[in-house]
């Protein structure tokens, strides 16, 4: 039997790619995507697509029943960067657009959500080196502090109201489909764009700042790995480590320049390396192994190769 899936949020950086892959997998009619802003032309053209505020609980219940929705990915948010700037506005859309997808399934009207969470629900206190999938949190960022509410609710309505919510901490990703919209790890996106076009970079981070990375197609194949678990299996209900990999600004740009040898970066941090450093450098996911078999195809040098392929192209 087909299960509508509704995408909210799919114009961003993994929904546009959560989007694609949803579609290729189950076909192109049964998976609504939807953004409080259109998308590019081949997102739009590619299969059902509402405008949608995903704080607006009336509107988002009327596209859930217009299209018998019965499995959300909610990836609509405000990221660090960004959220730093505009915190009270990033609070209302991260934590409104998740209860009002909670309140959904806890009136039975969906079955079952993805709701991502993050390595920034980690802070300053929290084990750096390979941290445990529980541990000290103490966020110091807008984002985090809504990722952190945000799993103990998902937890709470898994447990109070039987609501099927599963959820992953992203590390930082790196695409080459997309450009990043506002995060701290963004820089491993950018310095692959400016090593092609103009064989420089300006790192907004130090260039020892080492932190959890994912190469996109590792994140998706996990957020689909985890949706299609058996429920029983799920047994982490606010959220699952996740790990790739892990390096610093100094270790990427060696990395190109083994295949650009001509690259040079330098180094002029900002306000993102606080919360840089407030943030792990590598991630123990021993628990999303154990529970669900996952396992990451990407190390530095495939997803180098990778990005600079494809944008090459």
């Amino acid at each position: 039997m087909q299960k509508n899936i509704l995408i909210i949020g799919a114009c961003g950086q993994i929904g546009t790619e959560l989007t694609y892959s949803l579609r290729e997998k189950h076909g192109n009619e049964i998976v609504v995507a939807s953004d409080i802003r259109e998308g590019d032309q081949p997102l739009m053209d590619s299969g059902p697509f509402e405008l949608l505020d995903a704080t607006d609980y009336d509107a988002l219940e009327e596209v859930v029943a217009y299209y018998e929705i019965e499995e959300v990915y909610l990836m609509a948010a405000m990221l660090s960067a960004t959220a730093e700037r505009f915190p009270m506005r990033a609070w209302n859309l991260n934590m409104n657009s998740l209860f009002n997808v909670l309140n959904l399934a806890r009136e039975k009207k969906v079955s079952k959500i993805f709701w991502p969470s993050s390595i920034a629900v980690f802070g300053p206190n929290t084990p750096k080196n390979d941290t445990p999938q529980n541990t000290i949190m103490e966020p110091s960022t807008v984002y985090g502090i809504s990722k952190q509410s945000g799993e103990r609710w998902c937890e709470y309505y898994h447990n109070k109201f039987d609501v099927d919510v599963r959820s992953i901490r992203y590390p930082g990703l790196i695409s080459w489909k997309t450009m990043p919209g506002g995060g701290t790890t963004d820089y491993a996106v950018e310095i692959y764009h400016k090593a092609l076009v103009e064989g420089t970079y300006t790192c907004f981070l130090n260039k020892d700042t080492s932190l959890p990375m994912m190469f996109m197609d590792d994140a998706i194949r996990a957020t689909l790995e985890l949706m299609e678990s058996d429920p029983e299996d799920i047994k982490v209900r606010s959220a699952y480590n996740l790990s790739a990999m892990s390096f610093t600004p100094e270790e990427i740009a060696e990395r190109i320049q083994k295949h650009i040898p001509d690259f040079t970066i330098d180094y002029e941090p900002d306000f993102r390396q606080a919360i840089a450093d407030s943030w792990p450098s590598s991630i123990n996911d021993g628990k999303a192994q154990t529970d669900w078999g996952w396992k990451a195809d990407f190390d530095l040098e495939k997803t180098t190769v990778e990005m600079l392929t494809q944008l090459k192209r």
